[in-house]
This record gives C-alpha cells, sequence and structure tokens, in this order.
C-alpha cells in the first residue's frame, strides 16, 4: 500500500454521454460529463477517470472536446483511456487536459508502444488496463480481453500485467468483466494476484455494489477504488465511503 486509498469515479463515455452497462453490455445512460465530473470533484472524489469505452472497437480517436469540457471543470488527478493508439493520440488526450492517459487493446497488440510512451510522456503518464475474465486453463485462473472485452486473447493476465510492470508503468488496473457493473463485489482474486506479482499500483475496477465491497477490496491490496454505478446513480456517496473506510481503519483522504 503506497500511502492513502484513493477514490476515483470513472465516467464510460459513448456518443459524449456518460453511460454504464453490465458485464460490457446492457449500455444504460448515466448523464452529462460535465456535471458528472463537477459534482464528483466537489463530492470528495480523488482521482477521476473517463474511458471512452467504444473508441477502439469503432477505430477512432478518443472524444478531445469531451476531455477539454471534463478538463476545464476537474480539480482532481484526471486519467483518459479509449482509442489511444500511439505516442500523437496519447500527447492530443494530454494536451486537451488530461493528467494521464490509459491503455489496454492497443498496448496489448504492440507491447513495444509501452516503452516508447514512457520514454516520450514519463512513467508518472502512463496507466495500463487490463480487461480479464476467468479462464480455468490460464495458470493465474485468468485471461486478457480486449476490444472493450470483446475479444479473448489466449494470455494469462497476471503474465501480462507482469510485462506491463516490467516497463515501469506505476498503475495496472484490471477490470473483471464478470464484476463489470454487477454490483456483486470486486473480483478479489485477481486484485490479489496482481498485487503480489507486481510493484505498480493496483486499481480495483468492476463490480462494487455495497460499502464493504470496496473495504474488501483494499483488504486484497487494491490502492485505488474505482467504481461506475453506484456513484452515478447515487446509491454510495463518496463522502459516505470513506467514512465508513476510516472506520474500518483505511487511511483516506
Amino acid at each position: 500500500m503506497n500511502g492513502q486509498v484513493r477514490i476515483m469515479p470513472c465516467l464510460d463515455m459513448q456518443n459524449g454521454r456518460v453511460v454504464k452497462g453490465v458485464h460490457f453490455v446492457d449500455i444504460q445512460d448515466a448523464g452529462d460529463p460535465v456535471a458528472c465530473a463537477r459534482a464528483y470533484c466537489e463530492s470528495g472524489a480523488d482521482e477521476l477517470a473517463l474511458l471512452d469505452i467504444t473508441a477502439t472497437v469503432e477505430g477512432r480517436q478518443t472524444m478531445l472536446n469531451v476531455v477539454r469540457r471534463v478538463a476545464e471543470v476537474t480539480t482532481v488527478p484526471f486519467t483518459v483511456g479509449g482509442g489511444i493508439a500511439d505516442v500523437a493520440s496519447a500527447e492530443a488526450v494530454l494536451q486537451a487536459g488530461a493528467d494521464r492517459v490509459s491503455l489496454s487493446s492497443a498496448a496489448f497488440r504492440n507491447p513495444g508502444l509501452i516503452p516508447e510512451l514512457v520514454r516520450a510522456l514519463g512513467r508518472e503518464r502512463i496507466t495500463l488496463a487490463i480487461d480479464v475474465d476467468r479462464n480455468a486453463s490460464m495458470p493465474s485462473g485468468y485471461e486478457v480481453y480486449i476490444n472493450g472485452g470483446r475479444t479473448a486473447t489466449g494470455v494469462d493476465a497476471v503474465e501480462w500485467a507482469k510485462r506491463v510492470d516490467d516497463f515501469g508503468v506505476p498503475v495496472i488496473l484490471p477490470t473483471s468483466k464478470a464484476g463489470d457493473g454487477a454490483k456483486t463485489g470486486y473480483d478479489l482474486p485477481v486484485i490479489r494476484a496482481m498485487k503480489a506479482a507486481v510493484s505498480a499500483e493496483i486499481v480495483a475496477s468492476g463490480g462494487a455494489g455495497t460499502l464493504e465491497h470496496f473495504h474488501e477490496a483494499v483488504d486484497a491490496g487494491a490502492d485505488i477504488l474505482l467504481a461506475a454505478s453506484v456513484f452515478h446513480y447515487g446509491l454510495i456517496a463518496i463522502p459516505d465511503l470513506k467514512a465508513f473506510l476510516r472506520e474500518k481503519g483505511v487511511a483516506v483522504s
């Protein structure tokens, strides 16, 4: 654990709107990104993520106009992902106001892109996202998925995380396809396995539904707690979550 646990609401974007799905499908509208970002910053979010969930599948870059508008109201570190496939597209996102870029499919297809970005932008600007699903035939029990969780790769998720860690990426964000949007709890075994295997900070992502789920993720080794549905729909307020974690002895801001 590197100091305080951070709370990171995630704005999944599609057609300029915040949306939320379950298991990466059944997408529902969840509001205006600028209004959501402003509200989260005012309510005590420690970081913010924006993910253009269809950019990679549609073969286009991230919507920079949305990034600019969200960046204008965001007062915390701001990570943007989706459709970033080279140094130029990453630089464009940073110039639009993001503090960090998050890569997934493009980095998997071209691992050499990771050290290239580390050299060009600095390691502190890079987050590597890994969509995973359970597969008992994999050594760790988890397989890497790309293309927004649509395409299986045949590669073990923890082995890929180790390779990413060797490039010096400081934050790894595994999202469990099984947990995504289901509100049944984070996929704790994958958090534990990745935390044990890498030096990077680990983001818990996919499945938060109750206050206790966040505490379980901290116990499993998560440094950053990402959630979407419970925040977007007002099921859990960030001040309440932080108060709960403090009561459990967790260091939060």
